[in-house]
Formats: structure tokens, sequence, C-alpha cells
């Protein structure tokens, strides 16, 4: 749950450096979308993504940790997060979760989104489409709320309101970002009584909903990777990176710095400029 762990938070400069990772993992992420597609493997997307971030002088977030042995972590139909890319060749329909992570001058970014291929299950999409907003709402509980156990709150309040029996997945939350891709706080994704630390500047998270068509119940194949659902239904995995300034928000993996979805919860982002402070 909510640990008491140190909180590293960051000054203005490095907040810049991670909004430059951001946008590398935004780039990466546009060629992902631009390249998938029935037919490609999730290899041939982990492809695309590395030379993406190898020609921003960048450094995958994922390769090598802890041994992770790829770029991406590609989770389709009821595979939920940490998907190893290989020979899988996608299929009509299909659901497609995309998480990457790149470094910056020790700085990370770390974001995710899900695709729902053509010829899809409509309820396929709406989950998606649920989990994405689940994201802003819980986005913008930052910039309004006090503390991090508001994140959890908004999450649950889009799920119910979507009049639909998702699960939200438990076992793997949100988390603290900067010099590591993972710090605390724990980000949960539903609502506890423990509220977490307050909201302060130079926080920096990932929120990151996963929601599923069934069960929240889920299980670890044999890699010791990849996380399915249980029952085996569906699910989909958004996420994106947020620092606290002394103004307001900033989604540093969102080239808008996520001001249009914000705008429509009531939210202006605030951009950390280092030198004049935000802009």
């Amino acid at each position: 749950m909510f640990g008491r762990e140190k909180i590293e938070y960051k000054t203005a400069e490095q907040v810049q450096v991670m909004r430059r990772a951001g946008l590398v993992v935004a780039a990466a992420h546009a060629a992902v979308r631009d390249a998938v597609r029935a037919g490609v493997t999730t290899a041939d997307l982990d492809a695309v993504a590395a030379e993406v971030i190898r020609e921003a002088g960048a450094t995958p977030s994922f390769l090598g940790y802890h041994g992770y042995p790829a770029t991406l972590c590609v989770s389709v139909n009821d595979e939920i997060v940490h998907g190893i890319p290989g020979p899988r060749v996608l299929e009509p329909g299909d659901v497609v979760s995309v998480d990457c992570g790149a470094i910056v001058d020790g700085w990370h970014g770390d974001a995710a989104f899900t695709v729902v291929l053509p010829e899809a299950d409509p309820a396929d999409v709406a989950l998606s489409d649920a989990t994405e907003q689940a994201m802003w709402a819980g986005i913008a509980a930052l910039a309004k709320g006090e503390r991090v156990g508001e994140v959890g709150d908004a999450v649950e309040d889009v799920v119910a309101a979507s009049g639909t029996p998702y699960g939200i997945v438990q076992e793997y939350v949100g988390h603290g970002i900067g010099s590591a891709m993972h710090q605390p706080p724990e980000v949960l994704n539903y609502r506890t009584r423990e509220r977490g630390p307050r909201l302060r500047a130079g926080l920096c998270v990932a929120v990151e909903p996963m929601l599923t068509r069934g069960s929240r119940a889920t299980q670890v194949l044999e890699d010791d990777w990849t996380v399915v659902t249980e029952d085996g239904s569906r699910a989909a995995h958004w996420e994106h990176t947020v620092a606290i300034g002394p103004d307001g928000i900033w989604v540093l993996t969102a080239p808008d710095g996520g001001a249009a979805r914000l705008a429509e919860l009531g939210v202006t982002v605030a951009p950390w400029n280092s030198t004049t402070g935000p802009v």
C-alpha cells in the first residue's frame, strides 16, 4: 500500500529533462501507432520503438530492467501488462496495449496506450475508452486534489459511471518516477482509506489504470513477466507521466502536455520552465 519511503521531489531543471524523455516516449508511441496492424508481429513493434529511442539519443527504460529482454511491453487481449514482444502475429480485432519508457540524461518517461484493431468487438473499444477516460480523470485529480489517493477515487468513479462492471486491477499500480523508473509513492487505481502523501510541487508520478472486461484477478505466465487475466477476459492499459509544478500539472509524455484532454475536465496545464518559472 502507500509506503513511507522517501519521495524524490524534482527541481524545475530536472522536470525539463523528464519532459525530453517524455517526448521521446510520445514519438515512439506515434511510430508504433502507425505500425500496428493485423499481420505484424509484436517484435516488429518493438523494433519500431527501439529505432525511435535510439535515433533520439535516449535509452530504453525497460530493456535489461531486472532482466527484461525488450524495449516495449506489448500485451495482447487477455494480457494485462508486461507482455514480451516476440513472434506473435497480430490478428483483426486484437486488443493491443503498448507500454514504453525512455531515459534521457538519467531521467525517465513512461507511458502506455491501448488500441483495438479493425473488426473490433465494440465491447473491447468501450473497455479501452473507459480505461483512457479513467486515466485522464486520475490525472485531473492531481490538479484538483490534495493527496495522491484521490487518483484512485477518480478511477473508481469513472468505472462506476460507465455502467459496466469492469475489473480494476489492483496488483499493478501507478508509481513515482524520476531518476528511477519506479519510485515512491504508489499511485493506486482504487479507493482506499489510506489517502497517501500530499500533492506538492516537484512530485512526478505515472498514472496507469488497467481495466478488464471480467474479474480483476491476475496471474503471471511461466515467462515470469506476462500478466494475464485469470478468467481470460480482455484488458486495457493507459498511462502517462505527470509532473506537479508550483502552478499546476504538466503531462510530460503527451505532446501537448495534456492540454486538450484536461481542458475537457476543467484543468489548465502549467508547463514548468526552469528559467522563468511556469509558462
